[in-house]
């Protein structure tokens, strides 16, 4: 088991707020930087979950969103991020909120979820190895009333499709 201590935690933190910096400003290079070179996005809140790995999907996903007309203003918030040490990674689960800035406001709260993050040491730096989006729904809410613990899958919303990244182009 890894063993972790304050300064790990403290660049994993770091880590993880720089991607959100990074994906909120457009930073594309910058975003696909807190990711290990075969690292991988997943976004697990669709029908049919997506998948990008390694840094020319990950640039597609950062590019996309930072070249969809209704990405400017979007902020991503992390919080009540734990870390744990993992077998040969750091493990981190946060939650995410994302803001959407509508002209004056009032803005709108576009995703309640959390992330499920895997990271390692790469280059000497901890880079994001996995990260898995989830909606807040499903099995993290089995323990109250009246939720069964399924997974609830929604449709991808349409302006999203061409998201889906094809190294072959199709």
């Amino acid at each position: 088991m890894l063993t972790l201590d304050t300064a790990d935690r403290l660049a994993i933190h770091e880590r993880l707020a720089a991607c959100a910096w990074a994906l909120d400003t457009g930073a594309v290079e910058d975003f696909v930087a807190c990711f290990c070179a075969e690292g991988t996005l997943e976004w697990d809140a669709f029908e049919q979950p997506q998948s990008w790995q390694g840094h020319a999907a990950l640039r597609h996903f950062a590019s996309f969103l930072r070249d969809l007309p209704t990405s400017a203003g979007r902020q991503h918030h992390i919080s009540n991020t734990i870390v744990t040490p993992g077998e040969g990674c750091a493990v981190a689960k946060s939650y995410v909120t994302v803001a959407l800035r509508q002209g004056d406001g009032p803005h709108q709260l576009y995703v309640m979820g959390w992330y499920e993050d895997a990271l390692k040491r790469e280059d000497g730096d901890w880079r994001l190895w996995r990260r898995v989006i989830r909606d807040w729904s499903g099995p993290v809410l089995a323990n109250f009333a009246g939720q069964s613990g399924e997974r609830v899958a929604r449709p991808m919303p349409a302006p999203l499709l061409p998201m889906r990244y094809r190294p072959d182009g199709d």
